[in-house]
């Protein structure tokens, strides 16, 4: 049976292309045969599951345990009703252990039970019946909230004692987040904080992504069964692209070869990821789409706004911080530094952040292009001139985040400049007060440097033509642009202040200065 790349649900080794389930995973072994009460956190879609479902099966099948994964997602549905949530949660289970497990190893009817005690009683007659030492992967537990998360955790940490006869010799609470971050996910009165409810785990674990040489092995499986090879540029671009989430790099792969390069006798090339990356950014599929509904909560907007201004965060709670990283949404780089996690997400954050911009925009006559279809960047700087003066005000007024207006309007112009065969590759700067964009269109390359001028700072233009230089000098490249957009207070209208002028950076490149 053909095996292929697997973007949706857990990975099934006989159907699916994946790495050894547990290779990200080493500790976890250990703190079952120690009895030990775990955590395992990291985003969505990066392998939780995946794993710590096939090393159940592995565990039961060596015969020393009865393992099982079940979850606490369909409780979620009851978020004030503790009794109809745990009710629905032990009907999942009772499914689950029936697709996992065999006849002999089923769970017992679980015991009628008050409201708050149905979850520590099933537990406790599951692991009397099983003959052997129970193990829990308990999933989706931070899915439920209020009173109903507090509830389940404060049965959990009381039959703790009773383990390993009469309660589950180890069990993993697996989620998002860290059980020390549930006092955000609870949303209740009961804070969990250092008293947490939880207090008996042993270990917080967290699944990192894939690293470039497993992106090459995962997609040397798909080599071997069908012949198709990946070019090593394409495999080293669809890690840049992706850097290792395991979601990204299966979807990018599971495009490229069931959309785009069907015959198998071709290989898939550098240029094939490239066209795999805009079909997932333009489809947005759900995995993405839920991302992008993270943008305008306030304590993800707090983070992301700076971020994309090339800001400091300033005096942002370490919970923000850890909330956006436990999403996926951004990462720690080798600096120290926060970073949006990946250049997908990255596209992803800034299309939606300008979409309703984007969607707002006049129709634009694409002037800029000669008939040969190349860029004529003396009549792109006209249109975005006469576009700017025209609908600056009204667009920058109707931008999401205030912040970045002013780069979310460029940029939902530029997508109209990018529409049919161009891209656009941004960079953020934190702490630099930057942002780099570079717009590709066939043959051609526009660079731009973007700063903003605010009250109580100096002109940026002589710091913007130094960054410009570096940036222009690694792609390079002998001229480009640098936008310079004065939010000063009390200032003359968009359509008096906006000009563009020349200058040239330090090493002598020319650079079309625009003050909007």
């Amino acid at each position: 049976m053909p095996r292929w790349f697997n973007t949706a649900g857990p990975c099934n080794p006989d159907h699916h292309y994946m790495l050894p389930a547990m290779r990200r995973l080493p500790e976890v072994r250990r703190l079952v045969e120690q009895q030990g009460y775990f955590v395992v956190h990291a985003p969505r879609q990066v392998g939780k599951t995946t794993a710590l479902l096939s090393f159940a099966r592995e565990l039961s099948q060596e015969g020393r345990y009865v393992a099982a994964l079940v979850s606490m997602e369909v409780g979620a549905g009851f978020p004030d009703d503790t009794g109809a949530a745990e009710d629905a949660a032990l009907s999942s289970w009772r499914s689950a252990a029936r697709a996992q497990l065999p006849v002999t190893q089923q769970p017992p009817e679980f015991p009628v039970a008050p409201p708050g005690h149905r979850i520590a009683s099933a537990l406790e007659a599951w692991s009397q019946a099983a003959g052997k030492p129970l193990v829990i992967f308990l999933d989706e537990v931070d899915a439920v909230r209020n009173e109903v998360l507090v509830s389940v955790l404060r049965q959990l940490r009381d039959g703790y004692r009773n383990r390993p006869l009469n309660f589950p010799s180890s069990m993993a609470l697996i989620g998002l987040r860290d059980v020390r971050d549930y006092k955000v996910a609870s949303g209740g009165s009961d804070r969990l904080g250092t008293s947490s409810p939880f207090n008996i785990k042993v270990r917080s674990l967290t699944v990192r992504d894939f690293t470039e040489e497993e992106v090459a092995e995962l997609y040397a499986q798909h080599t071997t069964d069908t012949g198709q090879r990946f070019e090593p540029e394409a495999i080293s671009l669809a890690f840049e692209l992706t850097q290792g989430q395991p979601w990204l790099v299966n979807a990018l792969a599971k495009v490229a070869v069931e959309e785009l390069v069907t015959d198998v006798s071709q290989p898939v090339r550098r240029q094939d990821i490239e066209r795999a990356k805009a079909t997932l950014i333009y489809r947005q599929e759900t995995h993405l789409d839920s991302l992008a509904a993270r943008l305008r909560e306030p304590r993800i907007r707090a983070i992301l706004e700076p971020m994309l201004a090339g800001q400091f965060l300033g005096d942002i709670p370490e919970d923000d911080r850890r909330f956006a990283t436990d999403l996926g949404l951004v990462r720690r780089n080798a600096a120290g530094t926060l970073e949006v996690a990946n250049p997908i997400y990255r596209e992803i954050l800034v299309r939606t952040l300008a979409s309703g911009t984007s969607d707002t925009l006049p129709a634009i006559h694409p002037s800029w292009l000669r008939a040969n279809g190349r860029m004529d960047l003396e009549q792109l700087r006209e249109a975005f001139l006469s576009f700017w003066r025209q609908h600056g005000e009204p667009l920058l007024a109707s931008a999401p985040y205030h912040e970045v207006a002013p780069h979310l309007v460029l940029m939902a112009f530029l997508h109209r400049v990018a529409n049919g065969g161009g891209t656009i590759e941004r960079e953020y700067a934190i702490g630099r007060g930057r942002m780099d964009l570079c717009v590709r269109h066939g043959p051609d390359t526009l660079a731009i440097e973007i700063k903003v001028w605010r009250d109580r700072e100096s002109d940026p233009l002589n710091d913007g033509l130094e960054q410009l230089d570096g940036y222009l000098q690694g792609l390079g490249l002998d001229s480009g642009w640098l936008m310079l957009f004065d939010r000063r207070s009390n200032q003359p209208p968009i359509a008096e202040r906006t000009r563009a002028e020349q200058a040239r950076t330090p090493s002598g490149r020319q650079v079309t200065v625009i003050r909007a």
